[in-house]
C-alpha cells in the first residue's frame, strides 16, 4: 500500500519578528511603539504574520521592552527580551532562535517590525516556498533579497553562530546563495524601511 502524501501534516511555520530597535536614527523612539493605523506598530507586524498562517509567534523585544508591553497587545505571543539589542539585528536573531528551540516549529519565517508595507499577501508566498527543514526561502522585490526570510530548522544553528552585529543572517545567505529561493513580492507589497523622520510620513 503506497503512502499518502497528502496525509502528512502541515509543516510548522513560526513567526518570528524582531523588534527590539532603538530607532537611534529617529531620536530614539523605539520602532515596536510607532503609531500605525492608531496602534503600535509591533502589533501591525504580528497581526500580518497570523494573517499569513505563521505560527507559534515570537516577538523579541529589547528597547523599552517594558513599555512595549505595557502599550502593545501581544496576547498569543512568545515574548522574549535581547538584552543586547544595541549590538544590532544579529543578536535579537539569536535570541528569536534560541526561543524557538523546543517549539516543534519546521522553519520559521523572519519579518522585521519596521516594514509595514509588506502584509500578510507577500509573507503567504514566501510561507509556500517551505519544502523541507533545509528550506531557505526569502521574498524578493524586483529581483532584489528583501524580508521575510524563511530559515528550515536545519539552519538555526549555522545562522545562529554567524549572525553578529547588524549582518543578520547575511553570512548564512551568502554561503548558502545557490540554495536560496527567491519569491518575487514587488508586485504585492513595499519593502521600505521606517528609518528616517521623514520615513514616519509612510505611517497611517
Amino acid at each position: 500500500m503506497s503512502a499518502n502524501t497528502s496525509s502528512r501534516p502541515a509543516p510548522v511555520i513560526a513567526g518570528l519578528l524582531l523588534a527590539a530597535g532603538g530607532g537611534r536614527r529617529l531620536g530614539g523612539r523605539p520602532k515596536a511603539l510607532l503609531a500605525h493605523r492608531g496602534r503600535p506598530l509591533v502589533e501591525n507586524a504580528v497581526r500580518v504574520l497570523r494573517e499569513a498562517g505563521c505560527g507559534p509567534l515570537h516577538v523579541v523585544l529589547g528597547a523599552s521592552s517594558a513599555e512595549v508591553r505595557e502599550r502593545a497587545d501581544l496576547t498569543g505571543c512568545v515574548v522574549v527580551e535581547n538584552p543586547d539589542w544595541a549590538e544590532g539585528m544579529g543578536s535579537s536573531l539569536r535570541v528569536g532562535l534560541a526561543s524557538l528551540a523546543g517549539a516543534g516549529a519546521d522553519a520559521a519565517l523572519v519579518s522585521l517590525v519596521d516594514q509595514p508595507g509588506i502584509g500578510a499577501a507577500a509573507v503567504a508566498r514566501v510561507l509556500a516556498a517551505y519544502r523541507s527543514p533545509a528550506s531557505l526561502a526569502a521574498a524578493a522585490y524586483d529581483g532584489e533579497r528583501g524580508h521575510p526570510v524563511l530559515f528550515g530548522a536545519d539552519r538555526w544553528a549555522d545562522i545562529a553562530e554567524t549572525a553578529t552585529g547588524d549582518r543578520g543572517a547575511r553570512v548564512h545567505l551568502k554561503r548558502h546563495a545557490g540554495e536560496l529561493t527567491l519569491v518575487e513580492c514587488g508586485d504585492i507589497a513595499e519593502a521600505w524601511d521606517i528609518d528616517t523622520p521623514p520615513d514616519l510620513a509612510r505611517l497611517a
